[in-house]
């Protein structure tokens, strides 16, 4: 009896950097797409019998969003707010360390999850914590810009 692999559900797709033939396409692409990202978008495959496709505006939004860093050469990944993470991949996506990280996760400023004997945070929870720490950031800033123009530094 012969068993045939199935391909995964949902394949895991890395990091995508932009050649630079796909930063000129993602460039005139998200240009022409802008305009439709407040409404649903019906597009055509001219590629042989290819079918008519909907595509709902949200996913439009995320299109030209993703063209979007393309176009100014960045590598892009699409993740979905429940995937879990390892405290490495975590402290990548926020750009601080592990060490880190994982101070922040002992110290209660991070939801996460054991599993054996490692931590894992949900995207969703890690985005929570990047907009507050960016935030507190943005006031620090404004407060020192405040006494910077108090100060008549030229600010």
């Amino acid at each position: 009896m012969s068993t045939t692999a199935l391909p995964p559900r949902h394949p895991r797709i890395g990091p995508v950097a932009p050649t630079d033939h796909d930063v000129r396409l993602a460039r005139e692409s998200s240009r022409r797409l802008s305009p439709y990202t407040k409404q649903d978008l019906q597009v055509r495959i001219t590629d042989g019998d290819g079918p008519d496709i909907l595509l709902p505006a949200a996913a439009v939004q995320l299109l030209v969003h993703l063209l979007t860093q393309m176009a100014e050469g960045n590598a892009v990944t699409l993740m979905p707010i429940h995937a879990e993470l390892t405290t490495q991949q975590a402290a990548d996506l926020l750009g601080v360390s592990r060490p880190f990280l994982v101070k922040e996760l002992d110290a209660g400023k991070l939801q996460f999850r054991k599993v054996g004997t490692h931590r894992r945070v949900l995207f969703v929870e890690l985005m929570r914590y990047k907009d507050a720490m960016d935030a507190k950031r943005h006031e620090a800033l404004d407060e020192l810009t405040k006494q910077a123009q108090e100060l008549r530094m030229g600010y």
